[in-house]
């Protein structure tokens, strides 16, 4: 008689372990989340058109560079540009430009050597 009541507790409490884990299960699937936007795109950076490059050298010492001046112009829809700056020598420093009737002049502080020279980077938005 022992046996069959330690049998029918050990069923009992089986069933009662089924129960509460399918009641478990029932509450954490039923729970709802609202529908949300998410995703990724991407498009083309279509630039500017840089045009009528100009060195201008130091009056004083013309082995300096005073600063560069160049034309702006945005290629198919882009808006014109408001922020531009330039690099003239390979990993050297960015200087600002300012833009005076369609002309953008960067000059770099202290000026560049002209043999030190050897790029123009143009970076615009």
């Amino acid at each position: 008689m022992r046996k069959t009541r330690t049998r029918r507790g050990v069923v009992a409490a089986a069933a009662l372990a089924a129960v509460l884990g399918i009641a478990t299960y029932a509450f954490t699937a039923s729970n709802t989340v609202p529908a949300t936007s998410a995703g990724q795109g991407s498009a083309t950076i279509s630039g500017y058109n840089v045009s009528n490059v100009v060195y201008n050298l130091n009056a004083t010492n013309p082995s300096q560079l005073d600063s560069v001046s160049f034309s702006l112009s945005p290629q198919a829809g882009n808006p014109a540009a408001t922020t531009v700056q330039v690099q003239l020598v390979t990993g050297g420093s960015w200087t600002s430009c300012s833009v005076a009737s369609g002309t953008w002049t960067c000059a770099p502080s202290g000026g560049v050597a002209v043999s030190a020279a050897n790029e123009l980077n143009v970076v615009a938005k």
